[in-house]
């Protein structure tokens, strides 16, 4: 079910599995490109000095590494190991993990359409990617925001479908953002003041916002949602809400970003 070119780009990082090891290299085949085979040469596969090239990699293993060159006349991909850090390293790993996943998701969306895995990409596959860069990042949007993913695509079979597997299957992600309030009333009544505050902006939102007492006249709130936008919208209305209800009761207030 390709959704690739057939070459990748210079400077891409690819997934590879290390098939065969010579003394002046390493041979791998492109695990994202059909298993299109490329070349690592001894002088990319680490910093410094290889001796053994054994060492630092081994036939079977999957690897991570950065395309140097591409030929498509000669067929010859070039890749290196060690010009890739641990950060990429594992952000590449974690997506492509992403991708097979969604690869799965797709398969039972086809089934739920009595298609193939093959003609289920091919209906939908393009221009999800096109419009969410990866098709896992398609089922992340259908799972956090129906709505949107609705509004973005065609109200069809295939859609419907989308979502029914997308809301089964992936947990949306959660993004948290925190801030403090200082609030404070010297009057006989300012604890119920600064108490109606904090509620004030709880209510905004009771599943998403909490508020946890620091210490006077300081309180922590913490708010969580699906999206960073979403959450920061939240804490807006929330913080609005808390300082309007002490004003209003006579007391001081002020907020700021942790």
């Amino acid at each position: 079910m390709p959704l690739r070119a057939e070459f990748p780009e210079e400077g891409e990082l690819v997934i590879g599995t290390v098939t065969s090891i010579r003394n002046f290299g390493a041979f791998v085949t492109l695990d994202e490109y059909e298993k299109r085979e490329a070349f690592i040469h001894l002088s990319e596969v680490a910093t410094g000095w290889v001796k053994y090239i054994r060492d630092h990699i081994r036939e079977g293993q999957k690897i991570v590494a950065r395309v140097l060159r591409v030929d498509p006349s000669k067929s010859q991909i070039d890749l290196s190991l060690k010009r890739i850090n641990d950060h990429q390293r594992r952000e590449k790993v974690q997506a492509w993990k992403n991708e097979q996943r969604a690869m799965r998701l797709v398969e039972q969306v086809g089934q739920g359409l009595k298609l193939t895995a093959d003609q289920a990409v091919e209906l939908f596959g393009p221009s999800l990617i096109e419009k969410y860069s990866s098709l896992f990042q398609a089922f992340e949007v259908a799972s956090a925001d129906p709505k949107r993913f609705q509004k973005e695509n065609e109200k069809s079979a295939w859609s419907t479908a989308f979502l029914k597997v997308a809301r089964d299957n992936i947990v949306p992600p959660q993004v948290t953002i925190l801030g403090t309030f200082e609030i404070s009333d010297p009057s006989p009544s300012g604890v119920d003041h600064v108490r109606a505050a904090l509620l004030a902006a709880e209510k905004v939102d009771p599943e998403s916002i909490e508020v946890h007492y620091v210490g006077a006249p300081k309180y922590r709130i913490r708010v969580r949602a699906s999206q960073y936008k979403q959450a920061e919208e939240t804490l807006k209305k929330a913080t609005d809400a808390a300082l309007k209800s002490i004003k209003t009761a006579g007391g001081e207030g002020t907020f700021s970003r942790a």
